[in-house]
């Protein structure tokens, strides 16, 4: 399972880059060889997920599924680039990473997988929000180069709540983990951690 994982990270690090500038553009002929080849190799990864047994398998199936989502997402991106196919790129990331955090979680019981859940779903939230935020600010800036020195006005409050919304999504993800450890904690030690955690947060 390591070196799977490896492999899912290693990818992860490749599509940072072409989701970005540097991605290169392919024809449609190699469009259509490298999808061919992304279906091959996802019927060799779930070949491979056979030699395990029972959540370690449901695990090695997530991450050969994440990586062909993550794989095809890229592909499209570099066939036709844009920034809603960077978005994609961006989400088919977290979405890989959040099914295979799950899997693991079903490793854990009590308190423990509950904590495991709500951090996979924080990761999950904080990835997506980033990946609005970096989509809504591309937009705004595209529409204020076509326009005037207002639409770049408008842009960069566009920016701003866009960065605003991201913020908040993270913040409340983050607080619904701090109130599943709390969880764990029983009497005044657990009021104590829900007080701490909704100042952290600023919650009321």
């Amino acid at each position: 399972m390591k070196k799977t994982n490896i492999s899912l990270i290693a990818f992860a690090v490749s599509l940072a880059f072409s989701a970005g500038a540097m991605a290169q553009t392919v024809t449609k002929d190699e469009y259509k060889t490298q999808k061919n080849g992304i279906a091959a190799d996802y019927k060799s990864g779930k070949a491979k997920c056979g030699s395990f047994a029972g959540n370690a398998k449901d695990i090695c199936m997530a991450e050969a599924a994440g990586l062909e989502h993550m794989a095809k997402a890229d592909l499209e991106n570099r066939y036709k680039p844009g920034q809603n196919a960077q978005y994609q790129v961006r989400a088919a990331k977290a979405e890989a990473e959040y099914s295979v955090a799950m899997e693991k979680c079903d490793d854990k019981a009590g308190n423990a997988k509950d904590v495991c859940v709500k951090e996979a779903k924080s990761a999950q939230t904080s990835a997506k929000a980033d990946a609005k935020a970096q989509l809504k600010t591309a937009d705004a800036n595209k529409v204020a180069n076509d326009k005037s020195t207002k639409a770049y006005s408008e842009a960069d409050k566009k920016a701003v709540d866009a960065r605003g919304d991201a913020s908040e999504a993270k913040n409340n993800a983050a607080f619904a983990v701090a109130k599943e450890k709390c969880d764990a904690l029983a009497s005044d030690a657990k009021d104590s951690c829900l007080t701490d955690a909704k100042a952290r947060f600023g919650k009321s």
